[in-house]
């Protein structure tokens, strides 16, 4: 078979068309790539926004949590204070029936009172230790001031007015105290 001055260009022709395709190819590996990148990019991007998303949400909830707890704590705070000038009473009401000689007011009041004490220190109620320990601002609060009895005495706590309470380690109800000077 003769070869005619055709086929070399053909085959020139076939040459360049394949380089032109392969510059394509090659162009479009290249623009794909980007793209995978800049996918990858924006995957990266998506998922540290969602995993910021999701530390927001479980800090939301812990907040909420916690402010509810709060809320059912002083709730409960409102109601024992509320409680206070009821075990006030009784306090004073037994006082006054220490000579008595109507025992069922004596053992009547004093059960009231046990249990009602009782029922509150259950939920977290607690006396403030006053009488005899030195004054402290942060529990008691000075009515008056009593030349102390004894030089050992003085600063400290000579009697308690009205009884302080805590509730939960914080101060309910300041005791109200007499104090030695």
């Amino acid at each position: 078979m003769a070869k005619t001055k055709e086929e070399p260009k053909i085959k020139e022709e076939q040459k360049e068309t394949g380089e032109k395709k392969i510059d394509k190819n090659l162009l479009k590996i290249e623009e794909l790539e980007k793209k995978k990148e800049e996918l990858e990019q924006q995957l990266d991007k998506e998922k540290n926004d969602y995993l910021r998303l999701m530390a927001e949400f479980e800090t939301f909830r812990r907040r909420n949590a916690e402010e509810r707890l709060a809320l059912v704590g002083s709730a409960a705070a409102d109601t024992i204070k509320g409680m206070l000038p009821v075990l006030d009473d009784l306090e004073r009401a037994m006082e006054l029936l220490k000579d008595s000689k109507d025992e069922a007011a004596v053992k009547g009041t004093s059960l009231i009172y046990e249990k009602l004490f009782a029922y509150l220190k259950s939920k977290g109620l607690e006396v403030i230790d006053a009488v005899g320990k030195d004054f402290d601002t942060d529990f008691h609060e000075a009515v008056t001031q009593f030349p102390a009895p004894s030089e050992d005495m003085k600063g400290k706590v000579i009697e308690v007015v009205q009884t302080g309470y805590t509730y939960g380690g914080k101060v309910l109800r300041y005791a109200k105290v007499v104090v030695g000077a």
